[in-house]
């Protein structure tokens, strides 16, 4: 990665971020208005704005910063040298500013107090169990789709672990740091986020042990700062990242 491309791609990972969270924080609070206390309908509600605007922003920003939108995939993508290692933690700075940032935007957009923390707990063994599942699906999803294809597989995963997992799948370190400043539907409380990043960091471990086991690479193809497709070598590579 040149060093003038780096501002360039930290302005795409903070913006893409920033309107992820106000998608998913933003359709929360629409669906909960107007699902008449039924969870179940806010919830699919929430769930298909997720998987499409999912699915644009990875489209959109995929290009200019690989679209990660998530510090754990970021984290997998440097490790395994396709991130340079020393962009990894402005990637990450900048991925929870645009957090932050996604969640005042939500707020603002149904005029709801800018600043604000959330009451809503989301802790235990299975909370925990969910984000680690959850978060190793994403990665192996990230790392085995196929070129071309990675926006709608990473889209459609998520919508599906919205439902199959307990947590309702974070799976994602900035998501959980994002959501904790807005008390609403899809809020997690302070005290509840720690945990959520920890099993999230240890699904993105256990997804990528998972890859590597199912196809190991001794020298892995990849372009830097971009999450490359594991199919054949000799396809065309296409940028991939990751939610929530």
């Amino acid at each position: 990665m040149r060093a003038m491309d780096l501002p360039r791609k930290l302005a795409g990972e903070a913006l893409g971020t920033a309107l992820l969270l106000a998608i998913v924080i933003g359709s929360g609070i629409m669906a909960e208005r107007l699902a008449g206390g039924n969870v179940a309908v806010a919830l699919l509600a929430n769930t298909l704005a997720t998987v499409g605007g999912l699915y644009i922003l990875i489209e959109v920003f995929g290009p200019v910063s690989g679209a990660h939108f998530n510090p754990a995939v970021s984290a997998v993508m440097a490790w395994r040298g396709e991130l340079p290692r020393s962009a990894l933690l402005p990637y990450i700075a900048a991925q929870l500013l645009g957090a932050m940032l996604g969640a005042w935007l939500a707020h603002a957009m149904f005029d709801l107090p800018i600043l604000q923390f959330s009451a809503k707990v989301r802790a235990g063994t299975g909370q925990w169990i969910a984000e680690t599942v959850a978060t190793a699906g994403l990665l192996l999803v990230i790392l085995r789709a196929p070129a071309g294809r990675a926006a709608a597989m990473v889209a459609s995963y998520i919508g599906a672990a919205y439902w199959f997992t307990a947590s309702t799948s974070f799976a994602n370190p900035a998501a959980a740091f994002g959501r904790l400043f807005s008390d609403s539907f899809a809020g997690i409380a302070p005290s509840s986020a720690p945990g959520f990043v920890l099993a999230e960091l240890l699904g993105a471990a256990i997804g990528l042990a998972i890859h590597n086991a199912l196809e190991p690479r001794k020298y892995p193809a990849g372009h830097p700062n971009v999450i490359e497709a594991s199919g054949n070598e000799g396809d065309s590579h296409a940028a991939k990242p990751a939610p929530r």
